[in-house]
């Protein structure tokens, strides 16, 4: 491609991603869902105007690097701890049901081979823990009894789907499941997330430091964005996806939603603003490439909508992500207007399932028609809960305001 061509692409990359998220919005359904339909609309489905060509999908995975760090910016592992065991409940079950379920339908009932059934199965366990945030905050439950419940199981799952993630990453790229390559990727990952708080603590510890004495603007982005795409490097070398080097960074240096930065920040909170004011733009800049990528990516020409598999598959996947998600929350002891919200809080699967859809169509597993049936179940599970969730909470507001 030659650069002039390069230029305009992006160009209309980023104002339509930005157009679409408006609307998507001021429609009450998540920005990612615009972003999406952007890429499908300028890409080979309808305009044709842009192609997805190598130099955007790397713009698009520094994208997904910076979108798994702020995921894990929003991490907050204390908040798992004071939810109690009725979190890890929830998350445990609308973990490993949608794995099981989604897994069993793609291998059994529709004859998918098995590792394109086991990245079925992995791209239903997502849960998007920012939406859930942004509906709860909207419906003013983010701090109840109800939200702290959902907010310490996202957290969980989110954890959970990384580490599944980065074993998918490992059957992929091995041509096939080796338990023994993928026992040592897990120990591998674990001392990685043991010793990523210490350099991010180091690496704060410096900028802190320099940021004092230094002369020109924008420390801290330049040596925040390094240490993410160093953990990304990181990642790689011990044979996991960089996308999880990107979680343990932002996993590293959280401490709470919204004000980042770990233990050590916590007394300078002016400190701490200052960083995640100054990260966002670029985490806003590099992400919507990514969803428009994935639109870009997919060519409805190409698919067979006459084909009874794609709408019957569609459907089985959407009863499943949507059962599944909801059966934790009826393992719990809570009221019947509280356990549907759970529930419902559970079912949105946004940029993370999102992640998982296209990890697998880019390890050749998922053919056109079995990615778009993803992506028909991951938009349904974005677009409708928080619809449900705000109808939930004028249905039982009594509930919820003594909780």
């Amino acid at each position: 491609m030659e650069t002039h061509t390069f230029f305009l692409h992006l160009v209309i990359i980023l104002i339509t991603a930005r157009v679409f998220a408006e609307i998507a919005v001021r429609l009450c359904a998540p920005p990612v869902i615009g972003e999406l339909f952007a890429g499908i609309i300028i890409g080979p489905s309808l305009l044709g105007w842009v192609e997805p060509s190598n130099i955007i999908k790397l713009l698009a995975e520094i994208g997904i690097i910076l979108l798994l760090f702020k995921v894990g910016l929003e991490t907050d592992i204390k908040r798992l701890a004071d939810s109690g065991k009725k979190s890890i409940l929830v998350a445990v079950t609308g973990f490993s049901l949608p794995l099981i379920l989604g897994f069993s339908i793609s291998f059994w009932l529709f004859s998918i081979p098995l590792l394109e059934s086991l990245f079925i199965g992995g791209t239903l366990t997502a849960t998007s823990i920012g939406i859930t945030v942004r509906v709860l905050k909207d419906l003013k439950l983010s701090d109840s009894h109800e939200g702290n419940i959902v907010l310490g199981a996202a957290v969980l799952d989110d954890i959970l789907g990384v580490m599944l993630l980065a074993l998918l990453y490992e059957f992929s790229i091995g041509g096939g499941i080796n338990w023994l390559n993928a026992g040592k990727v897990l120990v591998f990952i674990i001392a990685f997330f043991a010793l990523a708080p210490i350099l991010a603590k180091l690496m704060s510890l410096i900028i802190r430091r320099f940021q004092v004495i230094s002369g020109i603007s924008g420390l801290i982005p330049t040596m925040i964005v390094s240490l993410v795409l160093f953990f990304a490097w990181l990642a790689h070398i011990i044979g996991a996806p960089e996308l999880l080097g990107g979680f343990a960074a932002g996993l590293a240096l959280s401490r709470r939603f919204f004000l980042p930065l770990g233990v050590n920040l916590h007394s300078d909170a002016r400190f701490a603003k200052n960083i995640h004011r100054q990260m966002r733009p670029i985490i806003s800049l590099f992400t919507p490439i990514f969803f428009v990528l994935i639109g870009l990516s997919i060519d409805l020409h190409a698919i067979d909508w006459s084909s009874s598999y794609i709408w019957g598959f569609s459907l089985a996947l959407f009863g499943i992500a949507v059962i599944s998600k909801m059966a934790g929350a009826f393992f719990i002891n809570e009221s019947r207007g509280s356990r549907y919200l759970i529930g419902i809080s559970m079912i949105p699967r946004g940029e993370v399932g999102l992640i998982f859809a296209e990890l697998g169509k880019l390890s050749g597993f998922f053919n056109n028609e079995t990615h778009a049936s993803l992506i028909i179940v991951i938009i349904l599970t974005t677009i409708l809960p928080p619809f449900a969730m705000k109808w939930l909470q004028k249905t039982y507001s009594h509930t919820f305001n003594n909780s």
